[in-house]
């Protein structure tokens, strides 16, 4: 097993780069997001929201690029929240982003919008290399702060100074907004898990697919941070499927990558990076294995996992033997609900599985309880830190790795 530091990633990265040759993109049009289409989702319809509190969270929203997703939480429409400002580096996004949320004041920055002592919390979607530097900002200016996915992109030290930072700010909430979390099936997964159905993981599989047609540009990005990185920097889609059902994490990885078919096409990227897909096989803390797979060869659309214990198993609906079924039938009776809860009034559940208005909810709602969120820092760093090994070990022909713990 070895442990590899940034020093060396970045050496192997170079030593990468330096095989190819540049080729330019000459590409038509970027394709339609994938994802914000999946509004699908079930829930309790047998009981109403209910108030916890009448407070409202003085809230602050960062980031309306190209998938706008600052708004896409309905934070701003939230009974329990006043939105206080709105911010986008580019004028004319802030300017949209705060008629949209019918929101009248605004700043130019992140950097400017902690400054506000009005404002209690902020959510972050800006570009996926700040997240962590963001969330950061955010704690050291008193705000609780929620971020999109992942925890951190590209700097592994920044994991530790997260950590750090959210040890000393233990009285904020961080959370992390994956989308995967509230998904139907992996709702109900972590309900099952938890009143003990399923025993020990044996073995879990994660699933992050988006189907990208050769020769097309990929989605726009802030200073272009997404053609300049590789696919296990983004695996929180497909990670959460086995950490969110669990809480735990994964141990050591062995991965591989596939790069164009056509050799012509092998262009290294900024940090040496040629791989399409990626697949990584991960040891559990619990002595299980994982597959994961992040990847954009053609196929559906896939936001997705499973899991197989030793009692019963969860592919999209639960399966069972005797004794796994004993103990569904008696959490069931005992009063387990694994349908998703009513969400408040004039909050919708979006894309993503209907995850959206979830994550926006739960945040509030720990804000206002002083709870832990459903992707709190260490699930989040649980969930991000494993693909940046699992990256290491495509580069070094599948080598197994050790994953740094955290708890």
């Amino acid at each position: 097993m070895t442990q590899v530091s940034r020093r060396s990633f970045l050496a192997a990265s170079a030593a990468a780069a330096a095989t190819g040759s540049y080729l330019l993109d000459s590409a038509p049009a970027a394709e339609a997001i994938a994802g914000f289409d999946q509004i699908k989702t079930d829930y309790d319809r047998t009981q109403e929201w209910k108030p916890f509190s009448d407070r409202k969270v003085r809230v602050g929203i960062v980031g309306h690029g190209v998938c706008q997703f600052g708004l896409s939480f309905d934070l701003q429409n939230h009974p329990n929240v006043e939105l206080v400002a709105v911010s986008d580096l580019f004028p004319d996004r802030c300017a949209d982003m705060a008629r949209k949320a019918k929101c009248d004041k605004t700043y130019p920055s992140l950097e400017e919008m902690v400054k506000d002592d009005s404002i209690e919390a902020i959510y972050c979607a800006t570009d996926a290399p700040a997240h962590a530097k963001h969330a950061i900002l955010c704690l050291e200016h008193g705000k609780h702060v929620a971020t999109a996915v992942p925890a951190f992109r590209g700097d592994i030290e920044d994991a530790d100074r997260l950590l750090e930072c959210c040890k000393k700010n233990a009285g904020l909430v961080y959370a992390m907004f994956e989308t995967s979390t509230f998904r139907d099936d992996l709702y109900a997964m972590e309900k099952l898990f938890a009143a003990d159905v399923f025993g020990r993981i044996m073995y879990s599989e994660g699933e992050y697919c988006h189907p990208h047609s050769i020769g097309t540009p990929s989605l726009g990005s802030y200073k272009d941070w997404r053609k300049n990185g590789c696919p296990m920097w983004y695996p929180t889609h497909a990670t959460a499927y086995y950490v969110s059902v669990t809480h735990n994490s994964f141990v050591d990885v062995s991965c591989q990558g596939t790069p164009y078919f056509d050799e012509s096409r092998r262009v290294p990227n900024a940090i040496g990076n040629i791989f399409r897909s990626e697949v990584g096989l991960f040891r559990t803390a619990e002595g299980g294995m994982s597959r994961m797979i992040i990847c954009s060869s053609q196929g559906e659309y896939l936001e997705a996992g499973r899991i197989r214990g030793e009692y019963a198993g969860f592919n999209k609906t639960f399966a069972g033997d005797a004794t796994g079924k004993r103990r569904y039938d008696e959490a069931i009776k005992n009063g387990l609900q694994i349908k998703k809860y009513a969400l408040p009034p004039g909050v919708q559940p979006g894309g993503h599985g209907g995850s959206h208005g979830y994550l926006g909810d739960d945040f509030v709602d720990a804000i206002l309880r002083g709870r832990k969120p459903a992707v709190d820092v260490i699930d989040a760093l649980n969930m991000t830190v494993p693909g940046y090994y699992a990256h290491l070990s495509a580069m070094k022909d599948g080598e197994t790795l050790k994953i740094p713990q955290y708890s």
